[in-house]
């Protein structure tokens, strides 16, 4: 069976699973927080090597004041729960994103997490806060054009490889797999670089609903995949 090495996940659907059963926000979110234990827990036992959750996006602070501080605690007090068994599991955490509008508590607990896993083999976790694609490619852009203007960079030496390093997921493969809950078909600026050809997947299920079984079917599914690059099909494809 083929094992993506790199799953990137949009975890959508917190919001409508409370209010189909006329519960808070926040009781979404908190049940969403279980399943994504769950499914990092999984993804680990099941090989991936890499695993990329959006968590917040850039587009996130639009949302209601009382909504994004409660996004903030839950993030800060799930770093601090998960992180002895993340540790004890040989997980390693990584944050990309800008962090610099979270609260200093937040951005302590995100690089203790960091250091305390830093030697850590196992899966990699990779968490996306604050983060948009745009302004990932907006952010490297201007590090090169910076190095440009101060005669560091020759323009004509910048190709794919060298922007692609300085990107938040530079020292990662590309996802070969994405997952998208909730029943939307859309990529919602994530990782719009790094996704250039990964597999699409997309499932109706609501984040809290989505467990082990449900990504353990997505991986089934993307094992099925004929991933071409822009080359012919092979002749067991063609079959």
């Amino acid at each position: 069976m083929s094992i993506p090495k790199h799953v990137a996940i949009i975890m959508d659907g917190n919001g409508r699973w409370a209010s189909g059963r006329g519960l808070p926000r926040a009781a979404g979110h908190r049940a969403g927080a279980k399943t994504t234990h769950d499914v990092v827990e999984a993804a680990s036992k099941g090989g991936v090597e890499t695993l990329t959750l959006f968590a917040f996006s850039s587009e996130n602070w639009k949302r209601p004041g009382a909504e994004v501080r409660l996004l903030m605690d839950l993030l800060r007090r799930t770093i601090r729960k998960e992180l002895a068994g993340l540790e004890a599991n040989n997980v390693r955490m990584h944050f990309i994103g800008d962090r610099t509008r979270f609260s200093a508590a937040l951005a302590r607990e995100m690089a203790a997490s960091e250091e305390r896993t830093r030697s850590n083999t196992g899966l990699q976790l990779v968490i996306a806060v604050d983060y948009g694609g745009r302004w990932d490619i907006v952010r490297r852009s201007r590090e090169l054009a910076q190095a440009c203007r101060d005669g560091e960079l020759d323009p004509e030496s910048i190709d794919e490889h060298s922007f692609n390093t300085g990107l938040s997921l530079g020292r990662f493969s590309a996802p070969d797999l994405f997952i998208r809950t909730g029943g939307e078909r859309r990529i919602s600026n994530f990782l719009l670089w790094d996704m250039a050809y990964s597999e699409l997947y997309f499932s109706d299920e609501l984040w809290p609903d989505f467990g082990p079984d449900r990504l353990y079917e997505a991986l089934d599914w993307y094992a099925g995949r004929d991933r071409r690059f822009g080359r012919v099909a092979s002749p067991a494809a063609q079959r």
